[in-house]
């Protein structure tokens, strides 16, 4: 199954991410076919202050196992995670 993980920056934790970033983009990197894709949310003046991650896990624990390996989630960045259960019905390559 698929999982969103919709992460929320901490406030003024620009620096921690920018610091954080290559270890949490080998971490991602390192999950292969499991992650589906990722990106960080924009505030106004354009620079990141979350995350939009989406992953394939057998279960809600193994989605929140990967969520809480994530060095940014280590590292204390974020605010929030909301993990949530999702269906790519639009323009998944999986479903040709």
């Amino acid at each position: 199954m698929l999982y969103a993980l919709l992460c929320n920056d901490k406030p003024d934790h620009l620096q921690l991410r920018l610091d954080t970033r290559t270890a949490h983009l080998d971490y991602l990197s390192g999950l292969d076919d499991r992650l589906k894709f990722a990106g960080p949310f924009l505030g106004d003046d354009a620079k990141p202050n979350g995350s939009l991650v989406v992953v394939e896990a057998a279960d809600l624990a193994g989605a929140k196992a990967i969520a809480a390996n994530d060095p940014y989630a280590k590292a204390g960045l974020f605010a929030s995670v909301d993990i949530r259960p999702w269906n790519w019905a639009i323009k998944n390559p999986d479903n040709k």
